[in-house]
């Protein structure tokens, strides 16, 4: 495996290191439909999918069709209504995704931000800025004044979707790498945005009030992490007036980092424990050489579940669980960390929040971690359970618990930068399910509903954006195949896509209003279907379209709430057939009895509803499946109520 380690953990305070016993296991042998798929750029590499059909392929507009570096590259989305806005390094594209086979273009900006992450919030478009190089102007324009210098969330007016408008620049200490909304409970004209910054801390003579080190020891560059006017260990918090967004503001910072002491894990080795990913974007103040800080100091991304004032954090080498209920004193429930894990990088909430999937960027994006050596357990997914309680003075506790990792079984080539990304749920009945982007890797769709054995059960790929390069001489080991300490590392291994290799794939997939939409890196923007399979049925895709959003943000993961319909509950009876949870000739009976009932209407219906809701009862107690069964009954149930 040439020169992949796995380091030991060392002690710390108030976390708990995941004590796995899981060896660095390589890929299985066998083949796989996505292995050895044709490369060429745009849409000219090969294509292979089960489970999925892709409905479109948009190329970038011209403003951003390069690959030079990661400049113009894609990130991530969001989207109200039948808008979709697709961030990039470069600004963001705005398309109108009505049509899934021909995304129409509203409008293109170009705006320097280094990532561009967008969240949308009625019309009001926020977009993440770090690095350098962004100016307050949006304009490309080099930096002579420190005033000119913009990093943290842009806030744009996209009422007119042709046409967005700039309306302010809310400046923070250590820019803004993502962003996550969270609404206020308690004043619906206020918005809080959770800020995850990975540069190092600005200097106050560029933006006032962002202070780090000790000011009585001018040895001490971190300071204390206790200390609240210390701007290094925070999150910073964005106060958002609905009607009047040109006044927004640093509310706080999110001290959630205190006693978390770097532990000796990838992420701290070969980061300095900055919690950044894809490498050298951060602001004028980069992590200091010499040891690292005495705690841990930025997310990479939070994942705030609203309905249940969670957050999920993934922050540098660990796993964060905190309270939002009151945004601007949030509170750290739990932490962990896993020597396994290089960077936890984000996270997806089940719906009833009582697992959460956490993801690992090792090689920060744009390193070939997927193929045939390497390590299955690195750079792919663990999933956390939780276990929310009340401690004996009422306040509120929540502990993580490791249950199982997952990662594709394909071998892609060293020329695909492939590791786990961004997701989100796909809305079926029953069943916890996500789609994800792996970069080169594609798109899969996994069911963590066994939080200990998650299941791959559909995927999208394409072949490789460039072409293997020729052979090297004999005995000659090449740079591309060099590990992290300059030795040759073997065929496959660690080791760089050397110069040249473009970054590309997916950077997330999402499932919204019944499609699911990828934002490609190079290429541009995908948008599929689900279709039906031994894994998933017809009626489990249908029950899913009955779920609408009017705007999703994947990284303020809404609720999801199924109507009383006849897909919901024959999702369950599909399930219960797929399992063998009962009994096949009840399996059989139950679905004619529902086809019945589906032909009567008003009171009739309700009452054949009804009388299968009580026969169903009676099925639970001699089921394999019991728990499946009696939420099967309530779902009929509750069709029943409503048919009158």
């Amino acid at each position: 495996m040439g020169t992949t380690r796995v380091f030991g953990a060392i002690a710390f305070v108030g976390a708990l290191v995941l004590s796995s016993t899981l060896h660095a296991q390589t890929y299985p042998t066998g083949t796989d439909p996505r292995n050895g798929l044709k490369p060429g750029k745009g849409g000219a590499a090969g294509e292979v999918a089960e489970g999925l059909k892709l409905l479109s392929l948009t190329p970038k507009t011209a403003e951003f069709d390069s690959a030079q570096g990661l400049k113009f590259a894609n990130s991530d989305m969001a989207f109200k209504g039948h808008y979709l806005y697709q961030g990039n390094f470069s600004g963001f594209t705005i398309w109108d995704v009505t049509d899934p086979a021909h995304p129409v273009h509203q409008a293109t900006m170009k705006c320097a931000t280094s990532q561009g992450d967008p969240s949308i919030y009625g019309n009001l478009l926020f977009i993440s800025a770090e690095g350098g190089g962004n100016r307050n102007d949006c304009t490309t324009d080099s930096i002579a004044n420190p005033k000119d210098h913009m990093a943290g969330v842009r806030i744009f007016d996209v009422s007119n979707p042709k046409a967005p408008k700039l309306i302010k620049n809310v400046q923070t200490c250590k820019g803004s790498h993502t962003h996550t909304l969270l609404p206020s409970k308690k004043d619906k004209n206020i918005l809080y945005i959770y800020v995850s910054g990975s540069g190092g801390v600005r200097p106050e003579t560029e933006v006032p009030g962002c202070r780090t080190g000790n000011p009585k020891d001018t040895t001490d560059r971190y300071g204390d992490p206790a200390d609240t006017t210390n701007a290094m260990y925070r999150l910073d918090v964005i106060k958002v007036p609905l009607n009047k967004p040109e006044d927004s503001y640093v509310v706080t910072g999110a001290r959630i980092f205190t006693g978390l002491t770097p532990n000796g894990g990838l992420a701290a080795s070969r980061r300095g424990n900055n919690g950044g990913g894809r490498g050298g974007r951060g602001g004028a103040a980069t992590a200091p050489v010499g040891p690292p800080p005495p705690s841990t100091r930025n997310c990479h991304d939070v994942t705030i579940y609203p309905a249940l004032d969670l957050l999920a954090g993934a922050c540098s080498s660990y796993g964060i669980l905190v309270d939002v209920k009151n945004p601007e004193k949030p509170v750290r429930l739990d932490a962990i960390s896993d020597t396994l894990f290089s960077l936890w990088h984000t996270a997806v909430f089940s719906n009833d929040g009582k697992k959460v999937v956490f993801t690992d960027e090792f090689g920060g994006g744009t390193q070939p971690m997927c193929q045939a050596t390497s390590m299955m357990d690195q750079g792919g997914n663990t999933t956390l359970e939780i276990v929310l309680g009340v401690d004996k003075n009422g306040a509120r506790t929540g502990k993580f618990k490791q249950a199982g990792y997952f990662k594709p079984n394909f071998q892609q080539t060293a020329q695909e930068n492939c590791v786990s990304h961004n997701g989100g749920l796909i809305p079926v009945p029953g069943r916890d399910i996500m789609a994800q982007g792996w970069y080169q890797g594609g798109i899969d769709v996994i069911d963590f509903t066994d939080a200990k054995k998650p299941v791959e059960i559909a995927f999208f790929d394409r072949g490789p954006i460039d072409n293997p390069p020729p052979p090297a001489p004999v005995d000659v080991p090449s740079a591309a195949n060099k590990g992290a300490d300059g030795a040759a590392a073997a065929p496959g291994g660690r080791g760089g896509r050397g110069p040249g290799s473009t970054t590309g794939g997916s950077w997330g997939a999402y499932y919204f209003n019944g499609r699911i939409y990828s934002s490609e890196i190079s290429r541009g923007l995908d948008i599929m279907e689900l279709t039906p399979s031994a894994n998933l049925s017809a009626n489990e895709i249908a029950a899913a379209k009955l779920v609408q959003f009017d705007q999703y943000n994947p990284q303020s993961q809404p609720k999801i709430v199924w109507p009383a319909a006849f897909p919901v509950v024959r999702s369950y009876v599909d399930q219960l057939e797929r399992n063998n949870g009962l009994a096949a000739a009840r399996v059989t009976a139950i679905n004619a009895s529902l086809n019945a009932a589906e032909k009567l209407t008003g009171a009739a219906r309700g009452a054949a509803l009804t009388k299968l809701g009580t026969e169903v009862d009676k099925d639970a107690s001699g089921a394999k499946d019991s728990a499946k069964v009696k939420t099967l009954s309530s779902e009929i149930k509750r069709l029943a109520a409503v048919s009158k």
